[in-house]
Order: C-alpha cells, then sequence, then structure tokens
C-alpha cells in the first residue's frame, strides 16, 4: 500500500505541475501577454489542461485508486491519508465523465473568449462577444450534460465549484437573505446617502499601491511567498504553495477601487498560503470549496478593512499619505464614506448591504439562459431592465452592464456566483466564531496586530486545505451549520448605527 500511496502522489504532482503551468499562463495573459499572443496562447491552455485530464482520467490511475480503497477503508476519516484518497476518488470519479478532447476544446474557447472581453468591455461593445458567449452557453449546456440525473442544469455546475450545493438550495438561500436584505436597502437608501466625496479626488497609483502592500503585509501576506500585479478583474492564482500571486487594478479618482480589492485578494491568498507544505501537489492543497474560499476574502475586506477598530490604526497613517488629499477629512467621514449604502451599477464596488442583491441577478440569469429562458442575443436588455427592476438603476451602456463582470468571458456560465454571497454568509459565521474564542480580537486590530485573527484561521481553516467539505469544516470550525443569522446580525449592527435604523 505504501509503495501504491507513493505512485499515487507522483502522478497527481505531476497532473498539479501541467495544472499550475497553465495556471500562470492564465497569469500573464491577464498580466503582462502581449496582444498579439492571444490566439497561441488559447492553444497552448488548450493542450495542457487536456494532457491533464488525460493523465487524471487514465484507466491506470483509476486502478491505483481502486487498490488503494483498502487501505483507505482502514484509516480514520480524518487523517492525510484517507483524506487524499477521498477527495481524489471524488474528483476522479466526476473526471472520468469529461471526455479529454471536450475540455480541451472548453479550455481553448474560455482563454480566447477573455481576449475579446478586454477589448469589447472598453469599447463598450456587447456585439463583440455576443456569438462567443452563445457558443461558451453550448459548452457549459454539454458539460452540464455529461452528468445526467440533475434536477436542475446548473446542479453539476455549482457542483465542481461548490461541491454538495444545489440550485434548489441556493435560491431558498437567496430568497431568505432578500427578505432581510430589502427592507434594508429601502430604508437606507431613503435617507440622505452619506458623503464619498472625499475618495473621489486624485490619488497617487504609486501611493496607493504602496499603502496596499503594506496593509496586507500586516495581515500576514508573506511576500517571499506571493506577490501582486494589475489586471483587468482582480484575481487570487497559485502555482504552488510556495507562489501564490494576487491582482489588482487602479483608478486615481477612486481610492476604495485599488485598496480594497488588494485586501480582498490577500484574503483568497492568506487561505492558500496556510495551507501544509506536506499537501504539495496534491489536491489537498486547494481551498475546500468557492464559498468557503470567498468568505476568507471577504472577512478581511470587510469584517476587518472596513470596520472602525481597522481604521482607528490606519487612518492617520492613510491622512499622513494622502495629506492633501485627506488632511482635513474626519476619520467619522471616512468610515461612512467607506460605508457607504447605495443603490449601484458594479458588483465589485458594491457595499455590504446590497451586494449580494447583485449575485442573486447574476444567477437568476445563469438559469434563465441554462434553461432556454432567456436568449443570449436578449441578455444585455434584460439586464438593463432587471436592474432596474431589483436594484433601481439601470445602466447607461453594456460596459458597465453586461460586460462588468468577467466570468462568463473567461468560464462557464453556471457554478461560479453563488459563492460570493456564500462567502459573505460564511465570512461573518466564521469571524463571530474567531471572536467567540478571542474577544481580544477587535482590540487588536485597533493597534494593527492581526496575528491573533490570523492564528484562528489558519488553525480552524486554513490547515485542512480541501480534506473536508464545505458543510464539513463549517460545523467543525463554528459548531453548526450554515446559518444567515450571524450575517444579518452584523448588517442589522453595523449599518443600524451608520444609519440610525
Amino acid at each position: 500500500m505504501e509503495a501504491k500511496l507513493k505512485e499515487l502522489k507522483t502522478l497527481l504532482i505531476e497532473i498539479d505541475d501541467l495544472k499550475s503551468a497553465a495556471s500562470l499562463l492564465h497569469w500573464d495573459q491577464a498580466t503582462y501577454m502581449p496582444s498579439g499572443g492571444g490566439s497561441a496562447r488559447s492553444r497552448q491552455l488548450a493542450t495542457l489542461e487536456r494532457l491533464a485530464h488525460e493523465k487524471f482520467i487514465d484507466p491506470a490511475f483509476g486502478k491505483i485508486l481502486e487498490d488503494l480503497r483498502s487501505y483507505e477503508e482502514s484509516l480514520p476519516y480524518d487523517s492525510d491519508d484517507a483524506s487524499l484518497l477521498r477527495v481524489t476518488r471524488r474528483k476522479y470519479e466526476k473526471a472520468v465523465k469529461v471526455p479529454a478532447a471536450f475540455m480541451a476544446q472548453l479550455y481553448r474557447h474560455t482563454a480566447s473568449s477573455y481576449e475579446v472581453w478586454t477589448k469589447a468591455r472598453p469599447a463598450n461593445d456587447f456585439a463583440l462577444v455576443e456569438p462567443i458567449l452563445e457558443k461558451t452557453l453550448d459548452l457549459s449546456r454539454q458539460l452540464a450534460d455529461f452528468f445526467p440525473g440533475y434536477k436542475n442544469i446548473a446542479d453539476p455546475l455549482i457542483d465542481y465549484s461548490d461541491y454538495g450545493m444545489k440550485a434548489s438550495t441556493v435560491l431558498e438561500l437567496f430568497d431568505k437573505l432578500r427578505e432581510q436584505l430589502i427592507p434594508m436597502v429601502q430604508r437606507i437608501t431613503s435617507q440622505s446617502l452619506a458623503d464619498d466625496s472625499c475618495l473621489h479626488k486624485t490619488f497617487s497609483e504609486e501611493k496607493q499601491k504602496a499603502f496596499g502592500l503594506e496593509v496586507i503585509q500586516c495581515f500576514g501576506f508573506d511576500f517571499k511567498r506571493g506577490r501582486q500585479d494589475k489586471t483587468h478583474h482582480p484575481f487570487m492564482t497559485k502555482f504552488s504553495l510556495g507562489d501564490v500571486r494576487i491582482t489588482t487594478r487602479y483608478k486615481e479618482n477612486d481610492l476604495s477601487e485599488g485598496l480594497f480589492s488588494t485586501m480582498h485578494e490577500s484574503g483568497h491568498a492568506l487561505y492558500e498560503l496556510g495551507i501544509p507544505m506536506d499537501f504539495e501537489g496534491l489536491p489537498l492543497a486547494d481551498g475546500t470549496s468557492a464559498g468557503v474560499h470567498e468568505s476568507q476574502s471577504r472577512l478581511w475586506e470587510n469584517l476587518v478593512g472596513r470596520s472602525r477598530s481597522f481604521w482607528n490604526f490606519f487612518y492617520p497613517k492613510l491622512q499622513k499619505t494622502f495629506s492633501d488629499q485627506l488632511g482635513s477629512v474626519s476619520l467619522d467621514t471616512f468610515y461612512r464614506a467607506i460605508n457607504k449604502v447605495e443603490r449601484s451599477l458594479i458588483r465589485t464596488d458594491a457595499d455590504e448591504v446590497t451586494y449580494n442583491l447583485h449575485v442573486m441577478l447574476r444567477f437568476n440569469f445563469e438559469l434563465d439562459l441554462l434553461e432556454g429562458r432567456l436568449p443570449v442575443r436578449d441578455l444585455a436588455e434584460a439586464w438593463r431592465e432587471r436592474y432596474k427592476t431589483d436594484i433601481g438603476i439601470a445602466p447607461p451602456d453594456d460596459r458597465d452592464g453586461i460586460l462588468q463582470d468577467v466570468h462568463w468571458f473567461a468560464g462557464t456560465i453556471g457554478g461560479s456566483f453563488q459563492g460570493y454571497t456564500l462567502g459573505n454568509i460564511l465570512s461573518v459565521q466564521f469571524f463571530e466564531s474567531a471572536l467567540n474564542a478571542h474577544p481580544e480580537i477587535p482590540k487588536e486590530v485597533e493597534k494593527g496586530e492581526f496575528g491573533t485573527l490570523h492564528s484562528w484561521l489558519k488553525e480552524n481553516i486554513y490547515q485542512y486545505g480541501s480534506k473536508f467539505t464545505a458543510s464539513e469544516l463549517v460545523e467543525r470550525a463554528t459548531g453548526g451549520p450554515l446559518s444567515i443569522d450571524p450575517y444579518i446580525r452584523y448588517l442589522k449592527k453595523k449599518y443600524g448605527e451608520l444609519y440610525k435604523l
């Protein structure tokens, strides 16, 4: 069994090497690649992903897994070896249902689609990507159809990123959230909006970058194992546990754009950097789900980065960095500005109270597209109409409408957006558990100290990688199942105080 396990790990590491090479090409495409490299890049990515998929679904690989079944059953459920075999088998049984040629076609298409999107968005030209999005929708449906027996066509796609979740579960959760959020949004936006003009002066990009890097270094981001670069749409990627990279984007007339994107992506990176090096190259060396991963980015961005405790320490430093712009702006004014609640167009810029309404819209669009109720040709207009109805504001163009998110232009339609709201909910559930264990955390944050919080997260979340499902991890870390109650309590308390509700 020891020899078989070693053979399995060797194969898994080789597969991970191929996928990491593909991730490096993705990162380069989104950061430094010259525009002329687009067509070759899509071919290169397709080749690497096909080779990795072929290697993973090889019957010989499956036989090794089967030979190790009795060994797995002899081990404690939560042991590293049992978890590795369990997680690998789950991924293998899903992967063997999808032909390698199809995966190559999918990756080649999404890589070329991304290139077109980077041109279409700044040009406000949905017509440029419309036929490509039609193809993406067709490929997304084909991918789902490799898993017959689903109740909703989105279920197999959701399962890729949030294992065990179903469209019906997500919709039920969204309904409960909407009941709480809509009245809150209406009560807040009926008041005079907070003045956020202090965020929209002229802020040097270099100074923004330096301040953001100082913040995430205090969080615990290890620059010996990570770096930050600029991109069109911020993301985190990992090539190994020793090379975890984040990206951001800046606007010189919007201080919050680069700052909070940097905090957000650093939260993703801290998760990956906290995974044990013993898991290097293996399926355990990942976050357990999109929702849990997003909980970490939202925790550091919102629960820490938008808290009064955080800015009690960092605002004097920010004022010193931008003395001309912020020298006469009070902490109270700044704190209200970064927590302004308003009906807005851009999901990534949305405040904590309205953010999930953006996610719900996208999730519903995906279901309508996948189930054939909404043709791609009508999507841009449907986007405008539903934003007007659900958010109370309609985008003036497609740049800030249908084209704003990269997801459908660099991946499938279906399976990704629900993770953002799951992450918001879990971020508070995890943070509340950390505070219960360590009530001193807010006082430490006021002094610019994050070690206790970071250590709790490493001990209760990061160290497990993907050993456990999201539901198992939430139960272990918080003592109960996923619940919206802590999240709603948090929003009502914070925004009740800010807006005197």
